[in-house]
């Protein structure tokens, strides 16, 4: 399930400014994040949860999109990712996404004032943290039901309901948002069947929005539509 040392870009260069910050969870890891401060008073925050490869060196054609958006943005790397210790499970991950909420709660950026981004994988932690809060939005990129009706389109003729510890189950968690929610996914994801994401944002309570492609693949391209569904959701929130 997890892969921290899977690589899918190699020659990306960071061109928005990011202070390398360490965040301590409650079971005393230490995580590593990039913040990008552009201006708190003004401007919404993200807080950007990864999907379940590489580092976040692989993120890195996105945040330097958010350069051009009015936004500031931490984003955190998993235990077990990006030479951070620890073991990444499900518990693990919503102990480091809750150690991260936190870290912005603490410099004064109020919660009514943050984004929840999950990407993939990310969408299990930011569906968990985002119920029955009050942030400004939540956006989900290519999410699933659950991890386990993803792995059994992988492997249907397996129990694999009793053999996954990690759930993630999206699907119920959703109903408990009452935040905004932007919704993407590409018809041609190989990973996580289109139809999920469909179903995500059915289920998702009002306010929601999609932005549904026919191309795209798992790794969404970060074109201009979707640059632009982007900054439409978020200056949507101010």
């Amino acid at each position: 399930m997890y892969h921290p040392n899977e690589n899918n870009y190699f020659d990306d260069q960071i061109s928005v400014h990011i202070d390398k910050v360490k965040i301590i969870t409650e079971d005393n890891i230490e995580l590593l994040g990039w913040y990008h401060q552009k201006d708190l008073k003004r401007y919404k925050t993200i807080l950007f949860f990864h999907g379940n490869a590489g580092s976040l060196e692989n993120r890195i054609h996105k945040l330097n999109h958010f350069r051009e958006m009015d936004v500031n943005f931490l984003i955190i790397a998993w235990r077990g990712f990006s030479g951070n210790k620890g073991k990444p499970t499900e518990k693990g991950l919503y102990q480091d996404g809750k150690s991260a909420l936190n870290w912005l709660l603490n410099k004064g950026i109020k919660e009514e004032n943050i984004i929840i981004y999950g990407e993939s994988l990310g969408t299990g932690v930011a569906t968990h943290l985002s119920q029955n809060k009050n942030f400004a939005g939540i956006i989900l990129e290519t999410p699933f039901t659950s991890m386990v009706d993803a792995a059994k389109t992988f492997y249907p003729y397996i129990p694999v309901g009793l053999l996954l510890k990690d759930k993630f189950d999206n699907k119920n968690k959703i109903k408990n948002i009452t935040a905004p929610v932007l919704v993407m996914h590409g018809e041609a994801d190989q990973i996580v069947p289109f139809f999920m994401g469909k179903k995500i944002y059915e289920i998702a309570n009002e306010p929601k929005y999609s932005y549904f492609t026919k191309n795209d693949n798992h790794m969404m391209e970060y074109d201009e539509n979707l640059i632009k569904a982007l900054n439409s959701f978020i200056k949507s929130l101010n």
